[in-house]
């Protein structure tokens, strides 16, 4: 027995001494895991708050575009639906400038005529967040958005100005 318990003891003893030589190995451990594991992970969530924002931002911008060229007179639908559209985009922190090229409105065959049906389309690219400029233009890195809604024009809606 004591000839087990002393084989334990060395065998405990040069694993001791062995485990002396890994002392501050933990810490370069921790942070090769945080690089490997915790920066991409905070840049997904980056990069999903991103595409998030922007999908809130042509929804909402596409309803309130549908709104506004419905309850417009003729010669004010297309400046208010721009108007709408810059509204939404600064609201979710995107630069407004982008409204016009995003706004898409179709209709047949008049937008304005009592019981027509008219579809707005909002489309945005969303650039990846933290990619520099000269990546940019080498590899498009942008993550496409539409949101798009058909609203009817009301039937006893007038042709006339009021």
């Amino acid at each position: 027995m004591t000839g087990t318990v002393g084989r334990i003891r060395a065998w405990f003893r040069r694993w001791l001494v062995a485990a002396e030589g890994d002392r501050g190995s933990a810490v370069v451990e921790f942070l090769g895991v945080t690089v490997v594991l915790l920066v991409p992970l905070v840049y997904l969530v980056v990069v999903t708050a991103a595409v998030q924002a922007a999908t809130f931002a042509v929804d909402g911008a596409a309803r309130e575009a549908a709104r506004a060229v419905v309850t417009a007179d003729p010669d004010d639908a297309g400046p208010r639906a721009a108007a709408a559209v810059a509204i939404a985009l600064e609201d979710q922190g995107l630069d407004p400038a982008l409204a016009a090229g995003a706004l898409t409105v179709r209709c047949e065959p008049d937008c304005l005529s009592p019981g027509t049906t008219l579809t707005v389309e909002v489309a945005l690219d969303v650039a990846l967040p933290g990619v520099p400029g000269f990546v940019r233009d080498a590899v498009p890195l942008a993550v496409p958005v539409s949101a798009t809604i058909t609203a009817p024009v009301d039937d006893y809606r007038s042709r006339e100005r009021p």
